[in-house]
């Protein structure tokens, strides 16, 4: 055979191998590009390519060798495109003509390679990381042909890590930095000190590593319960560690060059009891254990955090240093004689005024030496100097005020961005700090409230999950705790919100898992637990009940007779109406077995339904549900309190519901949650009255829940009080004691 049929032969092969490879390939990018358009066929990566860079990436090109399966051959400087160039992979500056903005880039898979284009190292840096993802995600050495246009919604894309509770390992910090630069996180908040330990070397202090880095007790909780002492570094029973200066910045360094900036958290005036039980001159009270906030009325207290921070300052050369300045205890203030007579003479009213003044000092510093500050959002109490930066974390409203006002603002609220709280039913998972967050509701996150004005919007920077590590002694669970809630914070930062469908990320998801594998990331697994939700339909007098899981297209059999479910129950394959009362039982199978526990679910067609409620108590505004209509919606709750079925109560619940015609009645029955993490318990007691004509009232029965010395994490109850004998009424008044003064939270009242 002539060598040119042979040419052309294996020309053919080739087109006809990328054809095929194409239909398994895909772009299951996280975070969602802006704009993909997939071609036909796909690159042969089994061979070694060129690499060709405008000067200015030339320091960026080097990240190519870490893309997995791309073979580079070479790194050349780009000039001018040679006549008959080689397949290669360009990472060139943008022109005027290519229309790119700040931080976007194109790249372009074809049969000549790769070309990645940007008119800066943040853009052209986003493209090798896409590149990265996509070389990881294929099955096979190839890539599709794609083109990819794409742009950040948000300049400020962060993730933070405390290891003041928890010392984390170097090693582990650069792996967690090399997952965050995979997603296009630009910004790790390094959380270097607070009560449990410092970390950082300070030379000029040197007690701050020699014993305020120490503790007798290797978990927090242990150390908190056993009073909470500091060990010199080298006794036997010295727990915890910090960080060299040299090896804070080699972690400087090896972030930067994956485009992620680390700010570092020095935190005062409050947390810093570990500074003041070796430095207690710095106190109120001038002795150690005594108090956890600085004494601002003494002038060594800014001399030593100015001395502080001129070391941190060398060390990061982030344009953000933050602060902390939440939760200071002012108490020790209110008595101290230097912080009164400093108060005095500034003609101070508050407290509040007198950390703003600690505040303003700190920040007026910083900005003297070129650099901004953040801190949380108390630092809006008292006021706020103009160059600060709030990091609004108590829930939105804090940030939307300071946005409002003109302040650069971070969005990171505990509703849905606080990674320590519970991704799944609590009684399933490692104990975690407390609270509900699921993967869904943290996608659901959008950082730019309706409130904000318009022209205000630019003030918010981006959104940032926070990982406290109370409950995180090592690394494997702080992976556990943040992936894949990253990725869902990743793609709320980086893709537009008219972009942005949950369906759609989580079929993405699934692809993204075996890559998080590869990675040897722990994160955590979907469940196969059955959820469900119950939606009464008054027209009909019926229930429509919907079940689901955290798999992405999951077997659940369910029955309605009270059997159990087995492989030859009903499929589940869309909602199920029930006009009756029943109890209906679900699981999730594969391959035939059963995958998790038996859901049951009490559906109940009771009389109180729809019926109106007057409330002698109210709830409390922050958990009202669906109000006045909770209590008798035919809806149960989840395990968390905050998703709209549960109303909570923080007095005695004092409730009548109206019948509206006298019935016949032979029990109520109550369902309350337990959590004692955040403060949610049951009811001391219930009791049950009722009434012909809703004035005089006689009590029908009631009940006193069994109260556990050791609750569980998290236990939800049906408090019922059967009737000795059936009783007629028109009106049921319906009361429970608040014995822990606490939460109380009721999701349904049965009537029967």
């Amino acid at each position: 055979m002539t060598l040119w049929r042979l040419a052309l032969l294996g020309g053919f092969l080739l087109i006809t191998w990328c054809s095929s490879m194409a239909q398994e390939l895909h772009v299951d990018i996280i975070p969602k590009p802006d704009r993909v358009i997939l071609q036909d066929g796909a690159l042969n990566l089994n061979q070694s390519f060129p690499v060709y860079y405008s000067e200015r990436f030339q320091e960026l090109s080097s990240l190519l060798s870490e893309v997995p399966k791309l073979q580079v051959a070479s790194y050349e400087l780009f000039r001018k495109m040679k006549k008959h160039q080689p397949a290669g992979i360009w990472i060139l500056e943008s022109s005027e003509s290519d229309r790119l903005r700040p931080s976007e880039y194109t790249l372009v898979i074809s049969p000549s390679g790769v070309m990645i284009k940007s008119p800066d190292s943040a853009g052209a840096l986003a493209a090798i990381q896409s590149l990265h993802q996509l070389s990881m995600l294929q099955h096979t050495a190839a890539l599709p042909f794609v083109e990819i246009q794409d742009k950040p919604r948000f300049a400020y894309r962060g993730l933070h890590l405390d290891v003041s509770r928890h010392f984390m390992p170097i090693a582990f910090l650069k792996k967690y930095i090399d997952v965050m630069a995979l997603y296009k996180f630009n910004q790790f908040h390094w959380h270097l000190t607070d009560g449990a330990g410092w970390r950082l070397e300070i030379q000029r202090y040197p007690e701050l590593t020699k014993k305020a880095a120490w503790r007798p007790q290797a978990h927090f909780a242990d150390w908190e319960k056993y009073g909470k002492r500091y060990v010199e570094q080298g006794t036997a029973n010295a727990h915890g560690g910090f960080y060299t200066q040299a090896q804070a910045r080699e972690l400087v360094a090896y972030a930067a060059r994956k485009g992620i900036n680390i700010i570092p958290e020095i935190e005062m005036p409050g947390h810093s009891e570990e500074v003041l039980a070796v430095y207690p001159e710095l106190s109120c009270t001038g002795l150690p254990y005594t108090q956890n906030e600085f004494c601002v009325g003494n002038e060594q207290t800014f001399t030593f955090l100015k001395n502080v921070l001129d070391e941190v300052l060398t060390i990061f050369p982030s344009e953000y240093i933050h602060i902390g300045g939440d939760e200071a205890d002012k108490s020790h203030w209110k008595t101290c004689p230097k912080c009164q007579a400093l108060k005095s003479k500034l003609n101070l009213q508050t407290e509040e005024e007198l950390q703003s003044y600690a505040v303003q000092q700190m920040d007026e510093y910083l900005q003297s030496k070129g650099r901004k500050m953040i801190g949380w959002d108390e630092i809006l109490e008292g006021g706020l100097t103009d160059g600060a930066t709030v990091m609004s974390w108590r829930g939105e409203e804090g940030g939307i005020e300071a946005a409002n006002k003109g302040h650069d603002v971070i969005m990171t609220p505990q509703s849905h961005l606080y990674f320590d709280f519970y991704q799944f039913d609590p009684r399933t998972q490692p104990k975690a700090f407390g609270g509900y967050l699921p993967l869904e509701r943290v996608y659901s996150y959008n950082p730019l409230s309706e409130k904000i004005a318009k022209d205000k919007a630019k003030h918010i920077l981006g959104a940032q999950a926070n990982l406290w590590t109370e409950f995180m002694p090592n690394p494997q669970q702080v992976e556990y705790m943040a992936f894949p809630r990253a990725l869902a914070l990743a793609e709320i930062n980086w893709t537009e919100q008219d972009q942005r469908d949950f369906p759609d990320f989580k079929r993405r998801l699934q692809k993204h898992y075996a890559l998080l594998q590869d990675l040897g990331v722990n994160y955590y697994r979907p469940s196969f637990d059955v959820l469900y939700d119950v939606v009464y339909d008054a027209a009909k007098k019926s229930n429509r009940i919907t079940l689901s899981s955290e798999q992405y297209t999951p077997t659940i059999r369910y029955t309605t007779d009270g059997t159990d479910p087995n492989n030859e129950s009903p499929l589940y394959i869309a909602p199920i109406d029930l006009a009756v009362s029943a109890t209906l039982k679900a699981a999730s199978f594969l391959d035939s077995a059963r995958m998790g526990p038996i859901e049951i679910v009490e559906l109940d067609i009771h009389k109180a339904i729809g019926k109106s409620v007057q409330y002698n108590t109210k709830w409390n505004d922050s958990y009202a549900a669906q109000g006045e209509r909770t209590l008798v919606d035919g809806r149960k709750g989840g395990v968390s309190y905050q998703d709209g079925k549960w109303q909570g109560f923080t007095s005695d619940i004092e409730l009548v519901i109206d019948l509206d015609r006298r019935e016949e009645l032979s029990r109520v029955a109550a369902r309350f949650m337990q959590m004692p993490g955040p403060g949610v318990f049951f009811p001391g007691s219930i009791k049950v009255s009722v009434s012909d004509n809703g004035k005089s009232y006689r009590e029908a029965g009631s009940f006193v829940p069994h109260i556990d010395k050791n609750p569980a994490v998290l236990d939800i109850q049906s408090f019922e009080i059967k009737f000795d004998k059936p009783v007629m009424a028109k009106f049921i008044k319906f009361e429970a004691k608040n014995t822990k003064k606490a939460f109380l939270f009721v999701d349904e009242i049965v009537v029967d």
